[in-house]
């Protein structure tokens, strides 16, 4: 476990040591800070109309479902942007810069090598989830939003980003080109969130088999602040095929010299 956590470190240092940390974070919380004023300014608006309505003024709008799920809902969707601008240098890099031969040459196990990259770019992600809190805090200094559902919200996008990197870093295996690897993931996650997309044109049986398998469906529930087993296990299950096809790419490196 301890070169795990050596490889983890190193990670995080790589990534601070260059643009990507400050400028995926600062992107990130930018439009993380944009959507959560315009949806702000929609439940105070929604509020205002309500009291004047003689609908019980503010206490009758609920902050959790109409600015807090919708917002978090919008914010798995701009993951899907930015992650793959973490998970592209995983191994791209190392493969560019010459190092992936002495890494594969090394002592470590390919498993240490796999999930200390992967802690990295996963401790990376949480900090940016981090920062959005930030802004979040206000709601609890001026409302009485439900607690519960935010941290519920927050653990579903840290599965769904989690599920990300993990294709992620496999992508990033298959390339020495960090800007190949990048949109190349961009595309794959884009086309498992078309997913819901073409779940409306299916038959039943087929919506049914989409709509299982689509990775942003299995996190409506966390926003909604449901913790359900299946969607535990569907993010866990992702994330674990993700880092198995990275050890297989590994191998097959290996194996080609």
């Amino acid at each position: 476990m301890s070169n795990v956590l050596a490889i983890t470190r190193k990670e995080l240092r790589a990534y601070f040591t260059s643009p990507i940390a400050y400028a995926t974070i600062g992107l990130f919380a930018l439009i993380f800070g944009l959507m959560f004023v315009a949806f702000l300014r929609f439940f105070l608006d929604q509020s205002l109309r309500t009291g004047q309505m003689g609908m019980g003024g503010p206490q009758s709008v609920n902050v959790n479902q109409m600015l807090i799920r919708p917002l978090l809902l919008q914010t798995s969707v701009i993951v899907l942007f930015v992650l793959p601008l973490l998970s592209m240098r995983t191994f791209a890099e190392e493969k560019r810069s010459g190092t992936m031969e002495l890494l594969l040459t090394s002592p470590l196990r390919d498993w240490e090598i796999i999930l200390g990259k992967f802690f990295g770019a996963a401790a990376l992600y949480a900090l940016m989830l981090a920062v959005t809190w930030l802004s979040v805090v206000w709601l609890f200094m001026y409302g009485n939003p439900e607690w519960r559902q935010v941290l519920t919200g927050y653990l579903g996008l840290l599965l769904l980003g989690s599920s990300f990197l993990s294709l992620g870093m496999f992508i990033s295996n298959l390339t020495q080109n960090q800007i190949v690897a990048c949109f190349v993931t961009f595309a794959v996650l884009l086309l498992l969130l078309l997913l819901n997309w073409v779940a409306e044109f299916a038959g039943p049986m087929m919506r049914e088999v989409v709509t299982a398998l689509s990775i942003t469906e299995h996190f409506d529930d966390f926003a909604k602040g449901v913790i359900d087993t299946k969607h535990l296990v569907y993010y866990a299950s992702f994330i674990f095929f993700g880092l198995f096809l990275t050890s297989r790419s590994l191998d097959a490196d290996r194996w080609r010299g």
